[in-house]
């Protein structure tokens, strides 16, 4: 153990942590958020549970979400009633079921994927682990391109669209991406929609999970994809898929799946052959929880309180230990649940394994990146929501003072 591991080591003794087991690696909402929708748990009961249509939410039907919910999550995701579907909890679910849906047995612009040859996607990265590990279980090759501050480098997805009609797909977090925060400027997404394709079934899947998740004051304003696509004579370019995971309960919140109404009346007669309904009771919860979309933005500012105490404590933390040297970069985020760290080459593993030594858990280093790999060991996802503001110190704290230890014996003769 050198100087500086001794250094960390003295410090979480210091500080009684050793025994303590302090958790960044996912984003998972806290105590204290989860406290902010315990309302659900009593706004449906046995005297309103009839919807304004006169469907009552106990029994089957209502395949595509209740008329309340359409309504209300229509404008969460900024199109037209009749371009939803609100399905269970899963967003997640809704984009397996779509990329099945298209491989098997085709979307409404050509035949099944995998009777075309072998099937690519396009995965700006750093990304999101999730949306990675789907393709990987489906077996569907991907290709990284990078991540600008704009979007995806669009001039590189432009080339490799149009010459190659096996890459079917990209997947996209417009909004407050994971893990990086950015979000995409209109001219990006103007391109993603109007781009030249090789393949006529061409899809983006577009992961709208912190559309209102902002940190700032107020939201980050962005061009609206499904529109675009519209105006660029590509109306079935776009899938987009949200969810209330972070706003409510993770567990019990509402999914759905927004897209152009050829799209959507596709995936409605899918859906007749997997369910005879969602959880409508949850769907009719919800509506009566948030009222309106002004109540789900008012509900989202309550999160967003929240979540700001940990971020600032997390990037001043950075700031004191690392901004003097140029051992990592990173970014403030205007919203979303992750701060993306880029440190030097050859660092990222090291600096997850040190850590977790000394009781902090950090998503394993090449997460962010197709198939797990990360060419240069450089990048780290940090989530804060879970923590207590003091824990989110004390475990910023330790990833500095593990960045500062690793880099000094990767890269020794670094001047700092």
């Amino acid at each position: 153990m050198n100087m500086i591991d001794t250094q960390l080591k003295d410090f979480c003794q210091k500080n009684t942590i050793q025994n303590q087991q302090l958790n960044m690696a996912r984003g998972n909402p806290c105590q204290e958020q989860l406290d902010l929708s315990n309302e659900l748990l009593t706004c449906v009961n046995k005297m309103n549970c009839i919807t304004r249509d006169g469907v009552d939410v106990r029994n089957y039907g209502g395949i595509d979400g209740i008329n309340e919910a359409k309504d209300l999550f229509s404008k969460y995701m900024d199109v037209n009633v009749t371009e939803i579907i609100v399905a269970g909890n899963s967003s997640l679910n809704l984009m397996y079921n779509a990329l099945a849906l298209a491989l098997i047995q085709g979307t409404t612009n050509g035949p099944g994927w995998l009777s075309q040859g072998a099937i690519k996607f396009l995965c700006p990265t750093p990304g999101y682990d999730r949306h990675f590990s789907l393709c990987e279980s489906l077996g569907i090759q991907m290709i990284a391109v990078p991540l600008n501050e704009d979007g995806p480098d669009m001039d590189i997805v432009e080339n490799l669209v149009k010459s190659d009609h096996l890459i079917k797909g990209i997947w996209c977090v417009p909004k407050y991406s994971n893990p990086t925060g950015i979000c995409y400027s209109d001219e990006t997404i103007n391109r993603l929609a109007f781009m030249d394709t090789a393949a006529g079934d061409f899809r983006i899947f577009c992961d709208n999970a912190y559309a209102v998740h902002h940190l700032g004051n107020k939201g980050t304003q962005i061009a609206n994809l499904l529109e675009a696509c519209k105006l660029a004579s590509n109306p079935e370019r776009a899938y987009l898929f949200g969810s209330t995971s972070k706003l409510t309960f993770p567990g019990a919140g509402v999914a759905m799946v927004a897209a152009s109404e050829k799209n959507i009346s596709y995936f409605r007669k899918q859906l007749g052959f997997q369910t005879i309904g969602p959880d409508k009771i949850n769907q009719l919860r919800h509506v009566n929880f948030f009222q309106d979309i002004d109540g789900l933005m008012t509900h989202a500012n309550l999160h967003a309180n929240i979540l700001r105490k940990k971020f600032d404590v997390i990037l001043d933390v950075f700031d004191q230990y690392l901004s003097s040297g140029n051992l990592a970069s990173w970014r403030r985020p205007d919203g979303g649940y992750f701060i993306s760290v880029n440190l030097l080459p050859g660092c990222a593993k090291k600096v997850v394994d040190l850590a977790k030594t000394f009781g902090l858990t950090l998503t394993p280093a090449g997460a962010t990146f197709p198939y797990g790999y990360d060419a240069e060991d450089r990048n780290i996802r940090i989530a804060p929501s879970s923590l207590t503001v003091e824990d989110a110190k004390l475990a910023s704290e330790i990833l500095c003072k593990c960045i500062v230890s690793v880099s000094s014996s990767v890269h020794p003769n670094l001047h700092n």
